[in-house]
């Protein structure tokens, strides 16, 4: 399999941690670029860092690697093969899958590093 081409967001993103039970702002679902995730124990959301929720607890300064795509569901390996070059050179991630491609987060200090590991490993990064 080809290597995908990778696009580093420019936007800075906050992972934030709010009650199960938590209002969603409306003026959330008018962002460009946000993600929202619920189960039966947490409603977490990653969004601008510019963009103030009232949260449990933030973790903030992150940037997107977008796959970008759409990737078909009968591809496999995607998220290993890039998660492991990122493992193997010690930086952290929080991924992300949409319908139809997949966002890796890296912290904002580590991108460059991130980008370089991705591109000695034949992955094509472009910025946004």
């Amino acid at each position: 399999m080809s290597k995908q081409t990778l696009l580093l967001h420019s936007t800075v993103l906050s992972i934030h941690s709010l009650d199960v039970d938590a209002d969603i702002p409306a003026a959330l679902l008018k962002l460009p670029l946000f993600f929202i995730s619920k189960t039966h124990d947490e409603l977490s959301i990653v969004c601008p860092s510019s963009f103030e929720i009232h949260s449990l607890d933030t973790e903030s300064d992150w940037q997107a690697l977008e796959v970008v795509g759409p990737l078909g569901f009968s591809l496999t390996g995607i998220m290993a093969n890039i998660s492991g070059v990122l493992a193997r050179a010690k930086i952290s991630i929080f991924s992300i899958s949409t319908f139809d491609t997949d966002y890796i987060l890296v912290k904002k200090q580590t991108a460059s590093q991130a980008l370089t590991a991705l591109k000695k490993e034949g992955y094509n990064v472009v910025a946004e």
